[in-house]
Parts: structure tokens; sequence; C-alpha cells
């Protein structure tokens, strides 16, 4: 049975590194059996639909075996316009909501070839930085209930955090399922000394353990998780953790390896559909200059083969070529120092050298 890809590139340089990902992808499967179809998101759909999400994307990704996507959003300068208004959330949360994705997958790598760009002493990095940050995406006040109130001088807001013993289940279950395929250690992080929803989340997480009695659960307060990342990276290995830490503690595990350029992720829901992005922006700024870093894309195809399909050696062989490539220095600017960007490659000669290792 042939497998049907949504394609969603997107905007800015979703489109220049999305290309570059299907030919590594048609470089190491059958033709035959895979088909590729684009569909319009975020600014792109805005212009030919009036809408970011519009309703054949949404049939498009309903009819397919996973989702692809680029990137999505326009200059600061511009976000007044309706074009770029609401871009991001319009289609990520709505994407987000329409396939009830519970689960986002962030790994994080440093390859000894980017010591030099990384914010940490090489002391920290040479003992490894290989950990893996699973959040959860439906709950927290992301979802609850907003509101604003009150004249100037007496105004107030509130945002709802809401946690059901369910979602954290869901969650911990990814995370505990992960941790057996590499080293069996799951750091739970919560705020369970001021917050309701973190004390609910760490009991949880507490007795879903004990269905995984070969893990190792370990309990970090978000603060002090937030400086043992910077700290000491190595003593990590699956992360679990709510919506809103999840994603401040993505944002600071990405910066590790010196560029978001390098940085996949995945989304999945409980049925096992899912939606694989780079964790880098648009990059307007570079836009049409054939600089943007085709990695974060590429390894994203990588984790899609390995989670909708379980197609791991296909995957490793892509995440190989590309530890190679880092490593022989034929790379985009931003993964050189900055006296060197000059010698960087193109985003297109940067995959040619993916595929020749493949």
């Amino acid at each position: 049975m042939v497998k049907k890809i949504a394609v969603l590139a997107g905007d800015g340089i979703g489109p220049e590194v999305m290309s570059e990902a299907l030919r590594v992808l048609k470089t190491v499967l059958p033709e035959k059996d895979w088909c590729f179809e684009a569909g319009l998101i975020g600014g792109a759909a805005y212009e030919k639909c009036g809408k970011h999400f519009p309703e054949e994307t949404l049939t498009l990704c309903k009819n397919s075996d996973a989702i692809l996507f680029g990137s999505v959003g326009g200059p600061l300068s511009e976000q007044h316009l309706p074009k770029w208004q609401g871009c991001e959330s319009n289609s990520l949360l709505s994407l987000r909501k329409a396939f009830k994705f519970h689960a986002n997958l962030r790994p994080i790598t440093v390859w000894p070839a980017l010591f030099p760009l990384s914010p940490l002493k090489e002391s920290v990095l040479e003992k490894g930085v290989d950990l893996l940050i699973v959040r959860e995406l439906l709950g927290d006040c992301y979802f609850g209930d907003h509101h604003r109130s009150g004249d100037i001088g007496y105004r107030k807001a509130s945002d709802v955090a809401e946690y059901t013993e369910d979602q954290i289940k869901s969650i911990a279950e990814v995370a505990f399922n992960a941790a057996l395929k590499r080293r069996k250690k799951v750091c739970s992080v919560h705020k369970a000394n001021v917050l309701a929803t973190s004390q609910l989340w760490r009991d949880v997480v507490r007795e879903t353990a004990r269905n995984y009695p070969d893990v190792t659960l370990e309990e970090m307060l978000v603060d002090n998780c937030a400086m043992q990342i910077v700290r000491e990276p190595s003593a990590f290995d699956v992360i679990v953790t709510t919506n809103m830490f999840g994603d401040i503690l993505s944002d600071i595990g990405a910066v590790l390896p010196g560029s978001l350029g390098v940085t996949p992720s995945a989304s999945l829901n409980k049925d096992g559909f899912g939606m694989y992005e780079p964790s880098g922006g648009s990059a307007p700024d570079i836009v049409g200059q054939g600089i943007a870093n085709p990695i974060a894309q590429i390894l994203s195809a990588a984790l899609l083969l390995r989670h909708s399909f379980q197609l791991h050696h296909e995957a490793e062989m892509i995440e190989s070529a590309v530890a190679k490539t880092i490593q022989s220095h034929n790379v985009t600017p931003d993964l050189l120092p900055h006296n060197r960007r000059s010698e960087g490659c193109t985003t297109k000669k940067v995959t040619d050298e993916i595929i020749s290792f493949l």
C-alpha cells in the first residue's frame, strides 16, 4: 500500500529546507511506495485562501499517514498585517487541536564538531549531550480559560492551568516507553512545591512509574532543571514535563548545539499519528539567500520514518549521514564560527553532502 505524506512547507525558509528533506527521503525510500502531497499552511495559505489553516489542508492531513511540517510566520515588522496576525497559533495550535497531538518529542544532541558553537564549556560537552524532552501538548494554561478585566490602574488577568489524570498518565507512558529504548532514566519536572497541577503531575507520574520497573524515575523542580540542563546536560536521558515548562526547557535545550538549525521535533497523538517539524522558525531575514540550514528539517524526516513507519534502519542511516556531514564541516554558515561564516556551504550543497554519505 502506498504511504501518503502531507507536506506543509509553510513560510519563509520552510519551502527551501523542505525540498531538501524530500530529496533525502526519496534517496532512502522506494519511490513507488510513497506519495508526497503538498498543502498550504500559514501566511502562504492566507494569501490564497484567506485562512492560515484552510479546510483543504485539514482534509489532506486527515487522508495522510503523517505530516511533514516546515515553518510558519513572517517578519516582525509585518506582524500587524492580516497575513501574519495570529499566523502561528492559527496554524500550529489548530493542527494540535485537530489531531489531538498530546506528546512533543524534542531530541537534543551536540556533536563534537559543534562544541565551539555551543554556549557551554567544552569540558561540560565532552561528557556527552544526548537527551530527549517529552512535552505534554494539550493541557496547562495554554488551553485553559484566559481572562482580562478592569480599567487602567485596576487591570487584572488570569490564565487557568488544568490537567487531568489521564492527560498526565498518557504523556508519562510516552516518556517511560522512550526511556526503555534509551538509557532507562526519566526525570519528571514540575513545581509541586507551589502548584496543585504539579502535585497531581508528581503523583500520577510516580504511579505510572510502577509499571516500568526497569526505568529509574527522578524528579526535579523546573527552576532547578533549567539550571542543571546548562550545568550538566549529560545527567539527563528523558525529561517529561508540562506544556508550559516543556515549552521553556526545550528552547534551553535547543540552544546547546549552538544553532536551532539542527534540532528536530515530533508531535504524536495516542493513535501514533504524527507531525514532524524543525524547532526553528521561518527565518524571513535569510529567505532566498540559499544559506538556510536544512539539517533540522532532514532530521525531522528521519523522526517521521522512525515513529510513524517504524523504519528504524532508514532513520538511522539519515542521522548517521547528518552526523558525518557535520563532522566534515561542509555546513551552512550558522554552524561555523563567525570569522569563518563566509566559507559556509549552500543549503543544496549541505544536502548533497548528506546524500553522498547515504
